[in-house]
């Protein structure tokens, strides 16, 4: 089920009114990365928060990179979050999109080191 760059993502219009609930109250670290990917911040690449594809809501989004940044909270390190984020990256895997996590802690103490990993991916 891979997309072609130009294609849109697949998503669920039945998700569509969540990001926006998502976007007007974002943690502190989702606050922070944001600061440093909006405005084609990274050499131009336009990235969106709150991406509905598929089924799932994704924090951060390039679709021209085929990049998914998700910012992990303490839920995902639970049993079920961890099977469910795999079951999920799996999914995005499948739709050709590349997917980077990084944990709140991270991006609230090493903004730097995040970018510089957001960077390293941009093919």
């Amino acid at each position: 089920m891979k997309y072609l760059a130009g294609e849109r993502l697949p998503h669920n219009t039945h998700l569509t009114k969540y990001p926006q609930n998502l976007r007007s109250r974002p943690t502190d670290s989702e606050r922070k990365l944001w600061s440093k990917l909006r405005l084609k911040q990274l050499n131009g690449y336009q990235f969106y928060r709150q991406k509905v594809i598929g089924n799932y809501i994704v924090d951060f989004c390039s679709p021209s990179l085929k990049l998914v940044v998700e910012v992990d909270g303490s839920q995902h390190y639970s049993e079920e979050g961890i099977a469910a984020d795999k079951i999920r990256d799996q999914y995005l895997q499948d739709c050709g999109l590349t997917v980077l996590r990084f944990n709140d802690y991270d991006v609230l103490t090493n903004i730097s080191g995040v970018v510089e990993s957001v960077l390293e991916n941009i093919k």
